[in-house]
């Protein structure tokens, strides 16, 4: 009964304190939400909302959605890496505990709004309204509206410039690969399978978000359909991976490519004879997908380079270097630039969060 009355009570501080001072504004899914006027404490819902807290300023995540990999801290701030994991309300990771979050403060969750794969409202806003903390939307259906995200919440949260720094990046990132590679005919596009599993036989349509940075380099997505859920991984066989013969496997697991080499179902198609299977980098961030985050902007940039070597006029050692800079204010030593590309040019990643986000999420 005491644990109760203590969790009423500072509900209700919690609801009183978020109220004081407060400003209503309008939400990327254009409600009406009464936010305080000085935002010190947000909580970003979902992986793609904490990523956008964290590169916006570190000292802005209070709680991560689940656990950053082992090598992920070669690239972030201690700080950040060691915040404690309470979970997301869209089923990222482990379930959010309101329990937990309580006690951390907030003053507002920022929430995915994804329209392409949408989920319940009363779903994601349940927790919060359980203990009284305001909900406000961030639309990211796709990389294209990440520069408004980056803006917007960096005004709310007092970090208007830095916002604006890092959606000109992605601004000038889409640009710059639409004009080397976008004029290129659908026909003429290079044939692109996306393998997600060690046996490489999950994959995503070419009309998912988890997809968009193949799209956005030009590559035309073998797989042609509209998603049925924000989780994906549909599952293919090998022989309509035979009547596809892709030319270019984009992979996310590093065992894929040893298995690839060495199945004589594999060993026959373009892709592998010609030795043109791409493993996603997932240093600090998954690259293209899982979560879905600003690092498609680096990573449809490095698909491009893989894709259209003819075409592109940028080194993607140089940009790389560029862009954790910017994103992250981690300065790439050598040693970590050996890590991220190996001599053949194969970006190498921790699989530790591309599991969890692999097997259990969005």
């Amino acid at each position: 009964m005491k644990i109760r009355t203590l969790f009423a009570a500072i509900s209700g501080w919690l609801l009183l304190s978020n109220l004081a001072a407060a400003s209503t504004v309008e939400d990327m899914a254009g409600r009406q939400v009464n936010l305080p006027d000085v935002i010190e404490r947000p909580y970003g819902a979902a992986p793609p909302i904490t990523a956008l807290l964290y590169a916006l300023d570190p000292q802005l995540v209070i709680a991560l959605n689940m656990p950053f990999s082992s090598d992920a801290s070669e690239y972030l701030p201690p700080s950040l890496v060691n915040k404690p994991v309470i979970g997301s309300s869209m089923g990222h990771g482990r379930q959010l505990n309101p329990e937990s979050l309580m006690t951390l403060q907030p003053q507002v969750a920022f929430l995915w709004k994804n329209s392409i794969a949408p989920v319940n409202p009363d779903i994601i806003e349940a927790p919060f309204r359980k203990i009284g903390i305001p909900t406000y939307y961030i639309k990211l259906d796709s990389l294209a509206d990440w520069p408004l995200a980056f803006e917007q919440v960096g005004t709310l949260l007092g970090r208007a410039e830095r916002g604006h720094q890092l959606a000109q990046y992605i601004r000038n990132a889409i640009a710059r690969v639409d004009k080397a590679v976008g004029n290129i005919p659908q026909q003429q596009q290079v044939k692109v399978y996306y393998a997600e599993t060690p046996d490489g036989l999950a994959t995503d349509c070419h009309s998912s978000f988890h997809t968009e940075a193949i799209v956005l380099a030009a590559g035309y997505n073998l797989y042609r359909c509209e998603p049925q859920s924000m989780v994906g991984l549909e599952r293919v066989s090998i022989e309509q991976l035979n009547l596809w013969q892709p030319q270019v496997i984009v992979a996310q697991d590093p065992r894929f490519t040893d298995y690839a080499n060495n199945d004589s179902r594999w060993k026959t198609l373009p892709a592998v004879a010609n030795q043109r299977i791409y493993q996603v980098p997932t240093s600090p961030l998954n690259w293209i997908d899982r979560p879905p985050s600003f690092m498609r902007a680096l990573g449809m940039q490095w698909l491009a380079a893989n894709f259209y070597p003819e075409r592109v006029n940028w080194d993607i050692r140089t940009e790389t270097r560029r862009f954790f800079q910017l994103f992250f204010q981690h300065e790439l030593t050598h040693a970590q630039m050996q890590q991220l590309f190996s001599p053949a040019g194969q970006p190498q990643g921790n699989q530790h969060m591309h599991d969890q986000m692999t097997h259990t999420n969005p």
